[in-house]
């Protein structure tokens, strides 16, 4: 088996599991933000339950609109606050503790290799980066999880993508699933597992390696994952409160297709509307002119994408005739970024500095 049938298989009670199966899976964690918790919480309501299955299990993370530009915002985040409340939720996170919820998540150790990890947001897929099994579902199914601690699926395909030869620099985890996602399309991998590996991959970084995975939703992807190593050792011994486990893709599982890239020579990516798909090195583009520069997301608003920005635009001043924003991803990279003076050199520069939030 591959990895991802490997982790289905132990949470549904199956000594092995196969693409096209449909399957009842225990869920190790629960996400849910302030655009679809609160219509999972209607449904929960409207369904007569009761109470949640695991109030350590379930994340509730109000990252949209907050903190509220009006009425209407307030009051979506209320309705998160108060259920947060009424369920006695441990993993309750707004303004003052929060961020974007996929790089939250992680950061704080709540998401661990081997788990089964539902939310509905569609870059769930990021903790795959983890060596965990984590796909988007709708509101109406993280309502069904809420109650029951279960999801029905059916079993992915795994398409296998192989990364060698050596990263330029500049280049990153960004840049890899662009291009790849100019190969393959936006629905190349629709309803695929995409599994990520080679020796690129073995040296990426984590932050690498989490948009990487984040991302592979652009291809279409039920999820997107890379087998944990002494990479991800290092990153989740430091957080993990519970145990986890490591699983790898059998020698001899079955993909249905295998994809090898060699990136020696790729160039930073760049992606044009109206796709992910329409990538472009960026020594392609010229005379383009920009209006605004927002550094954050889900994606991209880590400490590594900060410190980036900050070499670039140390002792530099931002044209007047642009605007940049700039996001952490959550406060502790927010107060990191203070400590290191980039949130300084962004200010200087002629940037805005934002509380971590999906923002724009």
């Amino acid at each position: 088996m591959t990895i991802t049938e490997k982790i289905i298989a132990a949470h549904s009670g199956k000594s092995e599991v196969r693409p096209g199966e449909f399957v009842f899976a225990r869920v190790d964690l629960a996400l849910g933000n302030d655009i679809t918790a609160p219509i999972a919480i209607q449904e929960f309501d409207a369904a007569g339950f009761s109470r949640v299955f695991d109030k350590e299990k379930i994340v509730l993370i109000p990252d949209h609109f907050t903190p509220a530009k009006d009425i209407k915002s307030a009051q979506v985040a209320r309705v998160l606050r108060d259920f947060a409340r009424k369920h006695k939720l441990t993993h309750y996170y707004e303004v003052g503790r929060m961020g974007i919820e996929h790089a939250l998540l992680p950061e704080k150790g709540l998401v661990l290799p081997g788990d089964l990890v539902v939310g509905a947001d569609s870059h769930t897929c990021t903790y795959g980066a983890l060596g965990a099994f984590s796909t988007g579902v709708g509101s109406t199914d993280l309502a069904a999880v809420m109650a029951t601690g279960e999801v029905w699926l059916r079993v992915p395909e795994s398409i296998k993508f192989v990364y060698k030869g050596k990263l330029g620099p500049w280049l990153g985890g960004k840049d890899l699933i662009l291009y790849t996602i100019g190969q393959i399309g936006v629905d190349g991998a629709r309803y695929r597992a995409m599994e990520f590996t080679g020796p690129v991959i073995s040296s990426l970084s984590m932050d690498g390696r989490l948009t990487i995975c984040n991302m592979a939703i652009e291809a279409g992807a039920k999820s997107g994952i890379i087998v944990p190593d002494e990479i991800t050792e290092d990153y989740v011994k430091r957080r993990a409160g519970r145990d986890y486990r490591f699983y790898k893709s059998d020698e001899d599982a079955r993909y249905e297709e295998t994809f090898e890239f060699d990136v020696s020579g790729l160039s930073p990516q760049v992606a044009l509307p109206p796709l992910p798909s329409n990538c472009r090195a960026v020594e392609e583009l010229s005379d383009i002119k920009i209006d605004q520069v927002v550094i954050g997301s889900c994606t991209n608003g880590r400490l590594s994408d900060l410190r980036e920005a900050a070499e670039i635009l140390r002792g530099r001043k931002v044209d007047p005739a642009l605007r940049l924003i700039v996001i952490p991803a959550t406060q502790k990279i927010y107060l990191e970024a203070l400590r290191q003076a980039f949130t300084e050199i962004f200010v200087e520069a002629g940037g805005v500095v934002s509380t971590p939030t999906c923002g724009p």
